[in-house]
């Protein structure tokens, strides 16, 4: 199993941690607090290391598991420790109100994670339409959760359907990485769920295939 390296020690980056250490990855955890790095590390069990922040990661494949707001200023900060690596983008850009994004005029933000990574790096948008709990659960009744996924890079969007799928979820290819955009879209649809229609965050979207 390869390394997973994930940037951040939140929801996310536990949910998704603990996916990758149950299914035999060994899992690398950086955090500019190395203090949650080490617990997070801890509650994954053995197969999961502390990596130091701004140092290659030792995976080929790194989560982006922070929050917008600071993802950029962390990749930037890589800068060339990035080159050469599958980057997954799990954020979304949400500005406070909840209806609207943060990003420029036009772009959307795994777009701006590209301007912001090296040349040779890889953006693959996924998991960004999950809530973290929800992740972390699993199946439900024995049906996977979907992850919707979009990238330019077909070989790296098999790389990431084929982990995907590995944690017993099931990768759904939503198409180039313009198509991040509108699931960033999606994003606002599950907090608007939540406010309006559901009234709370146990729930997921996904796909019914018909017969």
């Amino acid at each position: 199993m390869s390394t997973i390296s994930i940037v951040g020690s939140g929801g996310m980056a536990a949910a998704i941690g603990g996916l990758a250490a149950k299914a035999g990855h060994p899992v690398e955890i950086i955090s500019r607090d190395p203090a949650n790095a080490r617990a997070l590390a801890g509650q994954l069990g053995a197969s999961a290391m502390i990596g130091t922040f701004g140092a290659t990661p030792a995976g080929n494949i790194v989560i982006l598991a922070v929050p917008y707001a600071v993802v950029l200023d962390v990749v930037t900060r890589y800068g060339p420790s990035l080159a050469g690596k599958l980057l997954v983008d799990i954020t979304n850009p949400v500005a406070p109100d909840h209806t609207s994004f943060v990003t420029p005029e036009g772009s959307f933000g795994a777009r701006e994670i590209v301007k912001a990574a090296p040349a040779d790096a890889i953006v693959i948008k996924a998991f960004n339409t999950l809530f973290s709990h929800v992740l972390a659960a699993g199946p439900v009744e024995g049906r996977p959760l979907d992850v919707f996924l979009a990238g330019d890079d077909a070989p790296a969007k098999a790389r990431v359907s084929a982990f995907i799928e590995g944690l017993g979820l099931r990768p759904m290819d939503f198409g180039s990485l313009q198509m991040a955009k509108t699931l960033e879209h999606v994003c606002l649809l599950s907090l608007g769920l939540m406010t309006h229609s559901v009234k709370h965050t146990n729930f997921a979207i996904g796909v019914s295939l018909l017969s």
